[in-house]
């Protein structure tokens, strides 16, 4: 998965410079001290000190070559890597390796940068060496980081300087236990440097740029990967969703989803019998059905080929009861022509994961 979140961008990347003659690329480089945020009671014992580290960046600028470009205030994108000191022995240091974009407000003053990749941990839980560590079940996982800056650049033969607030995440989405995961937020500051120092006006925006509604459409998605309970060493098993959805774009930007979803869940058969044989007298017979059917209402942000998704859903039809009956989704998905599209998707109850999703769809 962790390829294809890269494979993504490279095409991305690659299909825009192409399309300019010259391209302007700037670097930077952050420094951070933080605290690892408590969201779960469980890994209160891994909050020992302070993490520290540094992001290293390079990407290109925008002009408004492109229309989305225009429509997002002209967005800078890139690749960054992320080394970690965790400050904790059993968490160990994680380095980190992302995409991501920087959005402009406020004159360009303000600059908010959302990333997503790959993050290794270098001292993965171990249930002989490090069964402490029950927040990464693995050494790989996938990493989110945010920053919000203020940011000048170019104050001084192309150095510049960005100071701020931010958080990283890392997680390996449940696909194996343990995984509470960690959050950690921080302070940053840091320079840049522009490669070229001349750069080109920006094209303005055209009256009306955002206008674009489209007829209500519909579509097919099917998600599928691997997960394991809650239970450490209870087994990784695949999963399988089919689905069918309705959406209506309003705008260049934003369309609204409304779809229904059936789960299959090996894990959660697994589950249903270690409950049901392992002497809890909570009730399971063995017997429940693992089925799960829901109901979600979603919005789908467009930045060219690439959406991010946010979904609400519920259980409407709900056998057993694991872990609630509301779920959310979150994740990006890319169009690789007007029809077909893949996506990237953690599925969750609302702090905590249960399984990462891959997922290919048509819209017609």
């Amino acid at each position: 998965m962790k390829r294809i979140y890269l494979l993504i961008f490279i095409v991305h990347f690659g299909t825009y410079a192409q399309t300019d003659s010259k391209i302007h690329y700037t670097l930077d480089v952050n420094n951070f001290y933080g605290t690892i945020l408590k969201h779960n009671p469980d890994i209160s014992h891994l909050i020992t000190g302070h993490p520290s580290g540094m992001i290293l960046s390079f990407q290109r600028k925008t002009f408004g070559e492109e229309k989305w470009q225009r429509l997002y205030n002209y967005p800078d994108y890139g690749v960054s890597f992320l080394y970690q000191d965790m400050d904790n022995e059993f968490l160990g240091t994680h380095l980190g390796l992302f995409v991501h974009y920087n959005f402009y407000f406020l004159k360009r003053y303000l600059n908010l940068r959302v990333g997503q990749g790959i993050g290794y941990s270098t001292n993965p839980y171990d249930e002989d060496d490090n069964y402490r560590n029950v927040a990464h079940g693995t050494h790989l996982s996938s990493g989110t980081y945010v920053l919000l800056q203020a940011k000048k650049e170019n104050l001084f033969k192309g150095f510049g300087l960005q100071a701020g607030l931010g958080v990283v995440h890392y997680s390996n989405g449940n696909s194996k236990a343990p995984n509470k995961s960690t959050n950690t937020l921080f302070l940053n500051a840091g320079i840049t440097y522009a490669l070229d120092q001349e750069t080109p006006e920006y094209i303005e925006k055209e009256e009306g740029a955002l206008k674009g509604s489209e007829p209500i459409g519909y579509g097919f998605i099917f998600r599928s990967g691997v997960n394991e309970s809650d239970v450490v060493g209870s087994g990784r098993f695949p999963f399988y969703t089919f689905g069918g959805f309705v959406d209506k774009r309003l705008n260049k930007k934003s369309a609204i989803q409304l779809g229904a979803e059936v789960f299959f869940s090996k894990a959660l058969e697994r589950y249903i019998d270690f409950r049901a044989t392992g002497g809890f007298n909570d009730g399971t017979t063995g017997n429940e059905d693992a089925k799960r059917v829901g109901m979600f209402l979603g919005h789908e942000l467009r930045v060219n080929r690439i959406s991010v998704l946010t979904q609400v859903g519920y259980y409407v039809y709900y056998p057993y009861d694991f872990e609630g009956q509301t779920y959310l989704r979150a994740g990006v998905q890319y169009y690789f022509t007007k029809n077909i599209f893949g996506a990237l998707t953690v599925r969750s109850h609302a702090a905590k994961a249960e399984a990462m999703e891959f997922s290919i769809g048509y819209r017609l």
